[in-house]
């Protein structure tokens, strides 16, 4: 017989109440973070004349599954042009993900501030904080090369974004659900490019590749830790957490993957042109599918209750946890 969507969660709730497991799985990413990391200045050979940034250059064209590269105002562009445009999307993207980078670092040594000696998740937070302070001068490093004017988070969500380092002093839990929530939608279209051969240029090749595999690291501790605490949080916290977290997502993954609006209003771009590609159903749904492993472990660890469950559809970020899709595929078999 099928299990359950219930008796599933209670297995992912019996794994993660072994403390010894999840120690295990800090000592490894510890070491992985010693064995193989990189250094913006030391592994990126940004003299080399195949990594100039030629605001010009054909291989910035905008990939297929970027909506507004399937249009047709953006198809009857000039060349450089359309170029332009791919390079200030991903300008913004990197713009935007040392910001949020920027937020994480904090929150991380605000979280480790407190940590009493001898907790191993200590020496992996300082790893990951060391990680990206490389990530945040690479994706510098490439705005800097660019000569736009990108500014990347809008100037009001930056603002506020600013409460951001001080969540773990309240509630870890949820800062590792902001964690999760401006990492995944990025690592989803990265790798979705990369495994189309969509990137093109060796540059922007080097350094997503670079983000992608310490990434997984940093995705695979906040998992690991929300796995570990959050069967044994407080009912009300947990259902705090519960309808907090698709708030956090539904905002995050649209500021990683809707378009910004400076490059809008610089190219002219019509508004009729960016609703057709960015809010149409496909659009909508790249940007739930871009937090669906995020969905998932909520759905896993129990907090997506019914009242969660109508946040989750307002934002529009909703699916069915793949448990339970495949529990529904089982019957219908």
């Amino acid at each position: 017989m099928p299990e359950t969507p219930t008796e599933l969660a209670d297995e992912v709730r019996e794994q993660v109440k072994d403390r010894k497991s999840y120690l295990g799985v800090i000592d490894r990413l510890n070491k992985a973070s010693v064995d193989k990391h990189w250094e913006a200045y030391a592994d990126i050979p940004w003299d080399d004349p195949e990594f100039q940034v030629d605001k010009n250059d054909p291989r910035w064209v905008l990939p297929p599954f970027d909506r507004l590269g399937e249009t047709e105002w953006y198809r009857s562009r000039p060349p450089e042009v359309q170029a332009q445009i791919g390079l200030w999307r991903v300008a913004t993207a990197m713009k935007i993900g040392l910001q949020f980078e920027n937020l994480l670092k904090r929150g991380l040594l605000n979280y480790a501030y407190r940590l009493p000696n001898g907790r191993p998740e200590f020496r992996y937070v300082y790893h990951e904080t060391t990680e990206e302070c490389h990530h945040g001068m690479m994706f510098q490093e490439f705005v800097n090369r660019t000569k736009m004017p990108i500014r990347g988070m809008p100037r009001s969500l930056s603002l506020i974004a600013q409460a951001a380092p001080w969540i773990p002093l309240i509630n870890t839990e949820m800062f590792f659900v902001f964690v999760l929530g401006g990492e995944d939608p990025i690592d989803y279209v990265q790798r979705k490019s990369l495994k189309g051969g969509h990137i093109k240029h060796p540059l922007e090749e080097t350094i997503m590749k670079i983000h992608i595999a310490e990434e997984a690291r940093h995705i695979s501790f906040a998992r690991h830790y929300l796995k570990h605490r959050v069967p044994g949080m407080h009912p009300l916290r947990r259902r705090i957490l519960g309808i907090a977290t698709p708030v956090v997502l539904g905002v995050m993954a649209r500021i990683m993957l809707s378009p910004p609006g400076p490059m809008v209003r610089h190219f002219g771009i019509p508004k009729d042109v960016v609703r057709a590609a960015y809010k149409s159903e496909a659009a909508r749904a790249e940007i739930s599918n871009s937090v669906g492993k995020i969905r998932d472990l909520m759905a896993e660890l129990g907090v997506i209750g019914p009242v969660g469950r109508q946040v989750w559809k307002a934002f529009g970020i909703w699916d069915e946890p793949k448990a339970r899709r495949a529990v529904q595929t089982s019957k219908a078999a």
